[in-house]
């Protein structure tokens, strides 16, 4: 037998045997399959980062035509839930309750003000404990406000001095639903779950059942050793990759604009940068809890808060902006979000795609390097 027919049967029974410890263990391809499946149906149907269908007290102190044509365009709106009230006092109650979220004021010299340029016709009160939603029902009550001062000065012939004429256009998420920019984000934590949690485990397992030493008198080297650990793990994360591509088409409605191959491919570096690090990972610790407790900490919560699947990077303090470039999720995250909202931008595809190469490189060489046959390793 030649040196790499042996080689090569060495590999084949090492991957045969990772892949029968994958199939004999319900975690893992639960971890694999029904973990994706529950995140992708609690942040698709269960979280949303938008505003709509707040509720809103409507104060009318004087009621006539001018205020009820007001009110119908708050109860137009799909943003807002209005709910009336007969003074000021019970809506404020109202608010200290939290039964409202603000508050839309309409005082009793309203149609008298309503032209005057020293006074405000209006009064909006806000519940600021939630600082984004409190500046985002601040915009929607200001626009629903000004479209309807704009509609009712052009009925009376009188025209405004507006020297912008704003014309709103929204790119790449022209449907603004949080669940598109969500969803794709959310496609590189689980896959960051798949690689690197599974993977961490995979050497510390053998050291704990005491598997390693009958390894360690087998012929394998170190490279098929490694191969055939990882290459299961590999189809697994990609086999949860595309499930979780499915769902997000066809049970979500996210577009995916870009190319579905250029994606996979994408897909498939990110996931040996993950499987690299649960490989390192498990390399060091040698425990399967503390390996369990590793990946967490140091891939799994990374990927979560800071690679802008949810939080603004640029948001963050400028410390904080700089760790993220040592996290792999953040490149992932851009691509996915450029490739299902904007499409094959390659200057982005390719820039982000470079690092995960670099980490990969760096990642699986330590891993490598780390793993010896011998005990004192």
């Amino acid at each position: 037998m030649t040196p790499a027919a042996a080689s090569f049967m060495r590999l084949r029974g090492m991957i045969r045997k990772e892949s029968l410890q994958i199939l004999r263990d319900p975690s893992s391809i639960a971890i694999a399959f029904v973990m994706p499946l529950v995140l992708l149906l609690l942040f698709g149907y269960g979280v949303s980062l938008d505003a709509k269908h707040i509720p809103l007290a409507m104060v009318v102190e004087q009621p006539d035509s001018k205020t009820a044509s007001l009110v119908g365009a708050f109860n137009r709106s799909d943003y807002f839930n209005p709910l009336s009230f007969d003074s000021i006092q019970d809506a404020q109650k109202a608010l200290d309750l939290r039964e409202v979220f603000g508050i839309v004021w309409l005082r009793n010299d309203f149609s008298q003000n309503l032209m005057s340029q020293d006074s405000a016709p209006i009064g909006v009160i806000v519940n600021g404990v939630d600082a984004n939603k409190a500046r985002i029902t601040t915009g929607y009550i200001q626009g629903v406000w000004q479209a309807w001062f704009e509609s009712y000065a052009a009925s009376k012939g009188v025209k405004l001095s507006q020297p912008v004429a704003l014309e709103p256009r929204i790119w790449f998420n022209a449907a603004v639903r949080s669940t598109d920019f969500l969803v794709p984000g959310l496609i590189a934590v689980i896959m960051t779950l798949i690689g690197a949690m599974l993977t961490s485990m995979v050497v510390a397992r053998e050291w704990e059942r005491g598997t390693m030493e009958a390894l360690m008198v087998t012929p394998i080297r170190i490279g098929e050793l490694v191969i055939g650990k990882l290459a299961p793990y590999f189809i697994l994360g990609m086999g949860g990759m595309l499930m979780s591509v499915v769902m997000a088409l066809w049970l979500f409605d996210v577009p995916l604009r870009g190319s579905f191959w250029l994606l996979s491919a994408a897909s498939a570096l990110f996931m040996l940068v993950s499987l690299g690090m649960g490989l390192l990972i498990s390399v060091v610790a040698r425990n399967q809890f503390v390996a369990g407790q590793l990946s967490l900490i140091v891939t799994f919560l990374p990927a979560f808060i800071l690679s802008g699947f949810i939080f603004q990077i640029s948001a963050m303090p400028e410390p904080i902006q700089v760790i993220t470039h040592l996290i792999p999720a953040r490149y992932y995250v851009a691509i996915l979000q450029t490739l299902f909202l904007a499409g094959d931008i390659w200057p982005i595809v390719l820039a982000n795609s470079a690092a995960l190469l670099v980490m990969m490189v760096i990642f699986l060489g330590i891993a490598w390097r780390k793993t010896h046959k011998r005990l004192d390793a």
